[in-house]
């Protein structure tokens, strides 16, 4: 019985592992989509724009950031 509890240590160890380093992720993941909302909320706040739900911010508005010189050719 214990040489088998003895062979689950390593799996049960590189699971625990997995899932300590999943969770990091998502509530990084959490952080950073809540501190983006804030930020956007903030701009809104101002007067400035931000970002729109598809991604498309000041530069659909015909507004062009410095130095887009338009599409890169392919190489």
């Amino acid at each position: 019985m214990l040489e088998a509890l003895g062979a689950l240590v390593p799996s049960i160890g590189v699971g625990l592992l997995f899932w300590y380093i999943v969770r990091a992720m998502i509530h990084a993941d959490r952080r950073e989509r809540a501190a983006v909302a804030a930020m956007e909320r903030a701009d809104r706040a101002r007067g400035e724009g931000g970002f729109e739900q598809d991604g498309s911010g000041p530069e659909r508005a015909g507004q062009e950031r410095a130095g887009d010189e338009g599409p890169r050719p392919d190489r």
